[in-house]
């Protein structure tokens, strides 16, 4: 009994201590507003643990990626995204880790530094002793010729498939992935400046104020060729009443616009209502055979407000002539048109979202008739409302599928 009395009492006393520190919690605080900024100092103390164990774990799974022991890797990289989803952006991987949770990442200083010039870098790897460079080798021994085997120019030569003459350089950076050999070879010059002189002609003689012809590409507005500009426009157009007079009926018209540039200054344009996905496979090739498309030449020009405009002049494809055999009484040929229409339009190129040289905004809109019988143009410019929708721009892989001619 008297140990029963005792036990009793302890939990009386701890039952008391714990009611008086919950009255104390519940009380307000002198100060009034003191309980919020604590409430949010103990969140924030809380987020900076979870930060730090989320990059323990992340590191460790490095280490255990790198040691090869692959299913142990993710279950840390799991764990570590678990707690904190973006932990591999807040990692700091020139940061060694403590040394009580046994951390090994990047301790050494060579690996630790920061290479400026990766290309230099890599060239000095590959360098050998008497002063050739080996671009690369097969990790086996093998019977069959190996890519490395080859001369370096047919190797270039290779390259400029790759990149073919539609300019597929995003092909050429997906190539320069493969090894440090083929890095240096995506990274020769002589491509980019040939792609520069494609797109911006004999005007780009010098790259400056850039530091590279692949700087240059990259960095100067242009037009893009992997795939098609597109704009969606749609309006409530009034129907007809009904014989009865009783309804008017409404119609929702929808309609699409298609830009396809190419790299030899050509360009197609397609007004129709058709949903993309079938018009699009349309525009692959400069011969296509839809009768609505209409085709023309662009050019680009940086006007004194630092803005990139492309103005493009197109028309109907004239028809070809009936061969001899084809003009019979059986054979109704059409009138050849008395006026010849050209439109040409004006466009100002810009960025939006994380894609560059994805958007055009219309700026004109005119077209030109001239008439064959008197020679007389009339010249009919549309006014650019909001009608007008900007074309954004949507990559086609399909285009640069297949490489015709080398760059």
């Amino acid at each position: 009994f008297f140990f029963t009395f005792i036990f009793l009492s302890e939990n009386l006393l701890e039952l008391s201590a714990f009611r008086a520190k919950w009255m104390s919690e519940l009380q307000p605080s002198s100060g009034g507003k003191k309980s919020v900024p604590k409430a949010a100092d103990l969140k924030r103390r809380q987020e900076i643990a979870k930060e730090e164990k989320a990059r323990e774990l992340f590191l460790k799974a490095v280490e255990e990626e790198q040691s090869g022991a692959v299913y142990e890797a993710i279950k840390y990289y799991k764990s570590a995204m678990q707690l904190v989803p973006d932990i591999e952006f807040k990692i700091n991987y020139s940061r060694t880790p403590d040394p009580d949770h046994g951390g090994s990442y990047l301790e050494d200083n060579e690996n630790d530094r920061k290479i400026d010039d990766l290309l230099t870098y890599f060239q000095q790897q590959l360098t050998l002793c008497d002063g050739t460079m080996k671009l690369c080798e097969p990790e086996t021994d093998t019977t069959q010729l190996h890519i490395s085997a080859l001369p370096f120019e047919v190797l270039m030569y290779i390259f400029r498939w790759v990149v073919s003459c539609d300019l597929d350089l995003r092909a050429l950076e997906q190539l320069s992935l493969v090894c440090r050999g083929f890095y240096i070879c995506a990274r020769d010059p002589e491509i980019w400046r040939s792609a520069c002189l494609r797109v911006w002609g004999r005007s780009c003689t010098k790259m400056l104020p850039f530091s590279s012809w692949r700087e240059m590409f990259l960095e100067k507005p242009r037009v893009r060729f992997d795939g098609v500009y597109i704009s969606k426009t749609s309006y409530i157009r009034q129907g007809e009443e009904s014989l009865d007079g009783f309804y008017r009926a409404w119609h929702q018209v929808e309609y699409y616009r298609y830009l396809r540039f190419f790299p030899d200054g050509q360009v197609m344009m397609l007004t129709t209502p058709e949903d993309p996905l079938v018009t699009v496979p349309r525009l692959r090739s400069k011969n296509s055979r839809v009768d609505s498309i209409m085709f023309g030449h662009y050019r680009l020009s940086q006007d004194t407000d630092n803005q990139t405009k492309v103005y493009v002049v197109v028309s109907k494809r004239k028809e070809e002539k009936v061969a001899e055999y084809q003009r019979s009484r059986f054979c109704r040929r059409s009138p050849a048109p008395e006026a010849e229409r050209a439109f040409h339009v004006g466009l100002q190129l810009s960025s939006g979202g994380r894609q560059r040289f994805n958007k055009l905004v219309w700026i004109h809109h005119s077209c030109r008739i001239t008439y064959r019988s008197t020679g007389e143009t009339v010249v009919t410019a549309f006014d650019v409302d909001k009608m007008y929708t900007p074309l954004l721009f949507a990559r086609v892989k399909s285009y640069t599928a297949f490489s015709e001619h080398p760059l």
